[in-house]
């Protein structure tokens, strides 16, 4: 063997790095994904903490609400679920729940440590890569992240046996939506903020848990005082669940409403990017 391969046999060629202005070009033009892939390496570091926060606690969930419960309130009916299990009522509702959640998680605190703690925007924005890339790759970090979350918890849905359409996989496309309608909005509040006194604690406490109590979550809206009813009505939980209703077991709403379902959900996720591209633009002198 020589040191060029193996005897009769071409050499392989030798291997170059892209010059400056090439390197430059590809940032350019793909710099979103290469952030994104800077912050999936980063959620690798934590990948089984990820796993066990955003799928095996909303399972775990599942089988007490679902299951557990369930026991008690179908020996009462279902006629008020619509003619379903207790279960298959609240599952969609529990899918979009978590996905809602981990985009809280992801938005604020890293969103925060990338402009103060850890600076992790400010390098890449040495390079290149522009701020609405950066947000960009962040985000589409995010999404690929409650896809496959949102694609695992429905496989369990699916062995409770609380997914009895066949269209019921579309609650994973659903709660990804809900995830981001509400996430955007809320990761351009937190690139706004340039110091901590516990806004975002605040955010989980007075925000995101009555969002999750009060949107039809564990019982249908309408049964709910009008005093908390209105939550419902403008949370991305209750339009996420009422269109994962609809695909998870057919749920009988008028196609208007569903449209603006999808209407609301995506001029929040839409609403939320603008909002956030311009805050990052701003932070990091763009």
């Amino acid at each position: 063997m020589t040191e060029q391969g193996l005897p009769g046999l071409p050499s392989p060629p030798a291997l170059r790095a892209h010059g400056p202005a090439v390197a430059a070009a590809k940032a350019r033009c793909w710099g979103a994904f290469y952030f994104a892939e800077q912050v999936l390496r980063v959620m690798k570091n934590y990948g089984w903490s990820i796993l066990m926060y955003s799928v095996g606690q909303p399972v775990a969930y599942l089988f007490a609400m679902g299951v557990g419960l369930a026991t008690l309130v179908d020996g009462q009916g279902a006629a008020a679920f619509g003619g379903v299990s207790y279960l298959t009522f609240i599952a969609p509702a529990l899918l979009v729940s978590a996905a809602v959640m981990t985009a809280a998680n992801e938005f604020t605190f890293p969103v925060m440590a990338g402009f103060k703690w850890r600076r992790t925007y400010f390098g890449p924005h040495a390079s290149p890569l522009t701020p609405a890339q950066i947000a960009a790759g962040h985000i589409m970090a995010v999404t690929l992240r409650l896809l496959l979350q949102s694609a695992v918890y429905f496989a369990a849905v699916a062995l409770f046996g609380a997914a009895p359409s066949g269209g019921a996989w579309a609650g994973i496309l659903v709660a990804t939506l809900a995830g981001l309608a509400f996430g955007l909005p809320l990761m351009a509040y937190s690139a706004s903020i340039t110091e901590d006194k516990g806004q975002f604690a605040l955010v989980m406490r007075l925000i995101v848990m009555p969002l999750f109590l009060f949107s039809g979550t564990f019982f249908p809206l309408d049964t709910l005082p009008l005093a908390v009813r209105w939550i419902g009505w403008i949370s991305p939980i209750w339009h996420g669940t009422e269109l994962g209703r609809v695909a998870s077991y057919g749920y009988q709403e008028p196609p208007l409403l569903t449209l603006v379902h999808v209407a609301v959900l995506a001029a929040l996720a839409v609403a939320g990017w603008v909002l956030t591209r311009r805050r990052f633009a701003a932070r990091l002198g763009q």
